[in-house]
């Protein structure tokens, strides 16, 4: 039970309850004027002096107590050591009052016993015993002194009368002593309870404040007019208020438009950006909604629906997410070399131009190669190469116009498109003009070189020819062009149409070769660094035609896509490796190439999980590589197919990253656990710098988001060497090793150990030769 020790309370409970004794002290000056009236009233009525003398006491007494509680000020009680002081204090001069008070009542009932006197007396017990709590609550001990004062002289007077009845009543109420004292003890406890728990909500509001505007998310809660009721710092901060409390009371439009009026924001977008929020709330569903401001920063706003009482919208800063998404998708769009666009973006950028506008309209695809580029190369070094190749893309990009594209196509190569010609007369002047002004000599570390080129061009229209036939004919047209003299250009013709010719009799026999058995499977090895051991072999298919001889995989798989029987040769792809993977050691695993086409065939999981079941392969022993162009077909519908092959237990790798449209977010969204670097980092990587910096972030950031990684094309020991102790990946493949191998190859040197020869300039020991 709380109480006026200090030990028993808090510091701060206890110098409250005495502060409260020195409140509003005008009340014991009217007790004192009550009593010095009733004392002289009784005076009056009996004539008797001693009344009058205890009239002047009682009055004198609460006045002196009136005159010294006064005189402090609660704000100077502020410790505990002060408090004591000042309750001894109050207890000295309540002692004296209540004593004047109950020697008053004695009297009455006893000494000079009068019947007005006594109901005076009893007037003025009554009237303090109902002041007693609520005056004094604050000192237990006060409140015990003027209970005894009050009440033990009315008691005491009756019962020493000596008759029965008035010591029955004496004794009767003798207990209003000890009930005074129980109220007082039940508003001490009462005020003590309402003060802990306002420590308490006080405690939490402030844990709650801190953690609100602490954490690194803006927040704002809605009450159910969707007006701010909660914000922290974090969000007044991102739209320019001054603090939280400025946001109180205003709508999320309102927020918005103040970020307007800031130039951080447009009118409309912040209308959009409202109106999306404001539905996902009012449905009571999540919704994320990138933004960007006009000053650089990205957020990443969060509708949170909650009950019918509060909602919530987060702000996350997003700003260094975005900028290392942006950075990388522009490394992989674009050539590091020259800063043009590369193949993979050059096509997106081109088929969407050409589904846009009238699909009759004329455009033309046109190639351009530099002319004996390898004697530069050879004679010069490949650094005045590549100096020779970034001032030719420079010169490109300044002579191109509006609807007009660019790209590196690769090597020496450059492709253009250009849409909307007139006709084939607007093409001829275009590509005359346009090779006079690349005419011309370049100042290489040095070196003067006439920059000559050649180019082959094809003119189509968007309703009947596609990007891959016109890059076809125009690569047509380049040769041609070379063959004339080089240092011109040469615009396709009928008379080229024979390799269209070659590619149907293509078709032909590839529809023979699925039927019969004119494919077959290799395996090229991949090498863990860290081991020197095959880990696990890449499934290459191979076409050996009896009309054609060998068909390369470059030339059969597009075709097969773009036949559409691409799912076939994947089919018998998974099955034969799975097939020889059964006959390998336990330890070493099989990958398959995935074609885009495969993931909108929707057949795709029946086939691995038939071929896993038919050949009895363990699932994490298979591994299956997609391209970024499976991704960009059907981002949503390739994500749920992974993440059924997934649940097979197989493993995902994505192939080739960096030559197509490379993002983040696929290594952070998709149920990756590799990915494969294409070859094409390794071309210069031992003479570029910039690219041996690509190289080493690109294998950095995949490790950082926990995915083991491949680095493909290593032909020379020299690379593997470079690969080993600067680059690190996990795997490595390429000719280093050797050529493809058959199942039986790989099942008989699987155990060996590839050794890598300090003194020794070419390849390592092939592991054919091994075998």
């Amino acid at each position: 039970m709380p109480n006026s020790n200090p030990k028993a309370i808090s510091d701060d409970i206890y110098v409250g309850f005495v502060q409260s004794l020195f409140t509003n002290p005008a009340v014991l000056l009217v007790g004192a004027l009550c009593h010095g009236l009733l004392g002289a009233l009784v005076y009056l009525r009996t004539g008797d002096p001693i009344y009058g003398v205890l009239a002047l006491v009682m009055f004198a007494a609460g006045a002196f107590r009136f005159w010294m509680v006064g005189r402090v000020e609660e704000s100077t009680i502020g410790d505990i050591k002060q408090a004591m002081r000042r309750e001894k204090q109050y207890i000295l001069l309540g002692t004296l009052q209540g004593a004047g008070v109950g020697a008053f009542a004695f009297v009455a009932f006893y000494v000079r016993p009068d019947a007005f006197a006594e109901l005076a007396a009893l007037s003025a017990a009554l009237g303090g015993a109902i002041t007693i709590a609520g005056r004094n609550y604050g000192s237990r001990k006060m409140v015990m002194i003027l209970s005894v004062t009050a009440v033990v002289p009315i008691s005491l007077g009756l019962m020493l009368k000596g008759d029965i009845f008035n010591i029955v009543l004496g004794l009767l109420i003798f207990p209003f002593m000890f009930i005074t004292s129980k109220i007082a003890d039940l508003v001490r406890t009462v005020l003590f309870t309402a003060i802990e728990q306002s420590k308490r909500s006080t405690k939490l509001a402030h844990q709650f404040d801190r953690a609100l505007n602490t954490m690194p998310d803006g927040l704002i809660m809605f009450d159910h007019t969707r007006h701010v009721v909660v914000a922290n710092t974090q969000t007044a901060e991102a739209l320019g208020f001054a603090s939280p409390e400025t946001m109180t009371g205003r709508t999320l439009l309102s927020l918005l438009l103040r970020a307007v009026a800031a130039g951080l924001l447009d009118y409309k977008e912040a209308r959009y950006i409202e109106a999306q929020l404001a539905r996902a709330l009012q449905e009571k569903r999540d919704r994320k909604i990138l933004v960007g401001f006009s000053d650089g920063r990205h957020f990443e706003l969060s509708a949170r629906g909650g009950s019918d009482e509060l909602a919530v919208v987060t702000f996350e800063d997003i700003t260094t997410r975005v900028a290392a998404e942006q950075k990388i998708q522009h490394m992989a769009r674009y050539d590091l070399l020259t800063g043009l666009p590369n193949r993979g973006y050059f096509n997106e950028l081109v088929l969407q131009a050409m589904e846009t506008g009238t699909q009759n309209r004329c455009c033309a695809v046109i190639i351009f190669d530099l002319d004996d580029f390898k004697t530069i190369n050879d004679t010069l070094g490949h650094p005045v190469g590549d100096g020779l190749i970034d001032a030719l893309g420079k010169r490109l990009s300044a002579l191109i116009g509006p609807g007009t594209f660019v790209c590196r196509f690769g090597g020496d190569e450059f492709m253009l498109y250009l849409d909307d010609l007139s006709d084939e007369a607007e093409l001829t002047t275009w590509l005359d003009a346009m090779l006079e002004n690349l005419d011309q000599t370049v100042d290489v570390s040095g070196h003067r070189i006439r920059c000559q080129m050649s180019a082959g061009a094809v003119v189509g229209t968007p309703a009947k020819d596609n990007l891959n036939d016109m890059v076809t004919r125009a690569d047509l047209a380049l040769y041609r062009a070379k063959e004339l003299g080089k240092n011109g250009w040469h615009l396709f013709e009928a008379s080229l149409d024979k390799a269209l010719r070659e590619r149907q009799l293509m078709r032909a026999e590839l529809r023979e070769a699925l039927a019969g058995s004119g494919l077959h499977v290799v395996y090229q090895p991949i090498v863990s660094l860290q081991t020197m051991r095959i880990d696990s072999c890449e499934a290459l298919c191979r076409w050996q035609s009896d009309v054609l001889g060998t068909v390369p995989p470059a030339l059969f798989i597009p075709l097969a896509e773009e036949m559409g029987v691409i799912s076939e040769i994947t089919a018998f792809v998974l099955n034969a490796a799975c097939q020889e993977c059964c006959a390998w050691p336990n330890e070493l695993s099989v990958s398959v190439n995935l074609s885009a086409w495969d993931f909108a065939d929707g057949d795709l999981v029946n086939v691995v999980k038939s071929a896993l079941e038919r050949t009895g392969l363990a699932s994490h022993r298979l591994e299956l590589e997609i391209t970024e162009t499976a991704v960009l077909q059907d981002k949503g519908a390739t994500a749920e197919v992974l993440d059924q092959l997934k649940a097979l237990g197989v493993r995902i790798a994505l192939d080739d990253f960096g030559t197509g449209y490379s993002s983040l977010s696929y290594l952070h969204r998709l149920p990756l656990d590799k990915i494969k670097i294409d070859r094409s980092f390794l071309v210069d990587v031992d003479s570029n710098e910039r690219s041996m910096e690509l190289l080493k972030g690109v294998v950095s950031l995949s490790k950082a988001l926990g995915l083991q990684v491949t680095v493909e094309g290593a032909e020379t020991t020299e690379q593997l060497k470079m690969l080993s102790s600067l680059i690190k990946p996990d795997f490595v493949q390429g000719f280093v090793f050797g050529s493809a191998l058959s199942g039986k190859g790989v099942e008989a040197i699987s155990r060996f150990i590839l050794p890598i020869k300090k003194d020794e300039p070419g390849r390592v020991p092939a592991l054919t030769s091994a075998f």
